[in-house]
């Protein structure tokens, strides 16, 4: 039977550091650069704000840094349990911080997580989470050293190798009864000759038994400048394109008349459009393609057409306006494609003079732009030349998260 996980768990997300070995940006220290569009923070909270067993989260920040973290996580979901506080001198008073802000928040045990460890994955905090429920005091994430080890002297020469079997490189987040931890950080703070490199080795110290479970090699820790950068070539690496398709159908009736507009073309003819604007059948149908991309309605929501302003107006209006509203959105307009079904007037004479128009009315190169015409050969009220009809087909290309 499967082990059940405890209730939720606390989480320290510690990211105080100033990160020297980094290097100097002008996006702050390096848990506020961005990778994959987004600061590193953001993506380190967002994993553990998406893991349903996360309790109230604690974010220890330089009392510094502020205005940063507000400018980072204000797309990150509304979440009444991260709570921030500010560090101390040191990580190890940086985190009894945090520790101390979770008192009285009911919870059992808590995980300690670096700010800059933006890949730690659902099954890694699983793995913790299901040794913790069966009574371990403190769990520690780590994978087996791989590399050789060598030891060296103040002359940069090597004095011996280091065997590496049960040599384990430590992650986070390392994770503890919290009580327990509390308490050996807090007999922590009164030592003034050791030297802590991480909250597992004050478990060690004040005798509490430390399980390691299965790490993750994705799980690295960004520290120097290359690190970043290969962060951001991963995360963009492994982003699916935001492409969207929209369509859009519009048609007309034809009554007498002296010409019809179609992709903003008069074609002369003994018969005109019927309709409250210039009743540009094809435009309208593509207005609507565009709209369809970012999910923001039809034609008539914007212009409708009880409004007599738009009486007689030129389609090209609409489009327009459909092509701002999905660029203000963060789309990239990369093809229209249009197919007028008509018995009359020949389309064919005047598809490249339509086909610029669309590539001047979008902003688009004109290889980007289509038109095509059929006919419905003879049948139904397009075949009986009753009316136009016109189906259209956008492609957009959103913009990721950034």
């Amino acid at each position: 039977m499967e082990q059940e996980l405890s209730d939720t768990i606390g989480v320290v997300v510690v990211a105080a550091g100033r990160g020297e070995r980094a290097g100097a940006s002008v996006e702050g220290p390096k848990q506020y650069r961005r990778i994959g569009g987004k600061p590193v923070i953001w993506h380190t909270l967002k994993r553990f704000l998406d893991w349903p067993k996360s309790g109230p989260i604690v974010l220890v920040i330089h009392p510094e840094d502020h205005g940063l973290l507000q400018a980072a996580i204000v797309d990150l979901p509304p979440r009444d349990s991260l709570i921030v506080v500010e560090g101390g001198a040191t990580r190890q008073a940086s985190v009894l911080n945090g520790l101390q802000a979770l008192h009285d928040r009911g919870i059992r045990h808590v995980m300690i997580q670096d700010g800059v460890r933006p890949f730690v994955d659902e099954a890694l905090l699983d793995r913790i989470a299901v040794e913790l429920d069966a009574g371990k005091p403190a769990v520690l994430p780590a994978i087996p050293v791989s590399d050789t080890i060598k030891r060296g002297d103040s002359a940069g020469l090597v004095t011996g190798t280091v065997p590496r079997k049960d040599l384990y490189a430590a992650q986070t987040p390392q994770s503890f009864h919290y009580e327990t931890i509390l308490a050996a950080h807090e007999r922590a703070a009164t030592e003034q000759d050791i030297d802590f490199t991480d909250d597992a080795s004050i478990a060690e110290w004040a005798g509490i038994p430390v399980q390691l479970v299965e790490g993750s090699i994705d799980n690295v820790k960004l520290t120097v400048k290359r690190d970043i950068a290969m962060a951001d070539e991963k995360l963009k690496a492994s982003a699916l394109p935001d492409v969207r398709t929209g369509n859009g159908y519009d048609v007309h009736q034809l009554e007498p008349g002296d010409g019809v507009t179609l992709c903003g073309i008069f074609i002369p003819h003994d018969q005109k459009l019927k309709g409250h604007s210039d009743a540009d059948v094809a435009l309208h149908a593509l207005t609507d393609a565009l709209l369809a991309t970012c999910g923001a309605g039809d034609i008539g929501d914007h212009f409708p057409p009880s409004d007599m302003q738009w009486k007689g107006a030129p389609s090209r209006i609409f489009l327009e306006h459909a092509a701002r509203v999905v660029r203000g959105a963060g789309g990239t307009i990369m093809n229209a494609d249009i197919s007028l079904i008509a018995e009359e007037p020949k389309i064919g004479p005047h598809r490249q003079a339509m086909r610029e128009k669309l590539a001047e009315i979008l902003d688009i190169s004109l290889d980007r732009c289509s038109v095509k015409a059929t006919t419905n050969e003879k049948i139904g009220f397009v075949g009986r030349g009753e009316g136009i009809a016109a189906i259209a087909t956008a492609t957009v290309v959103f913009r990721g998260a950034d």
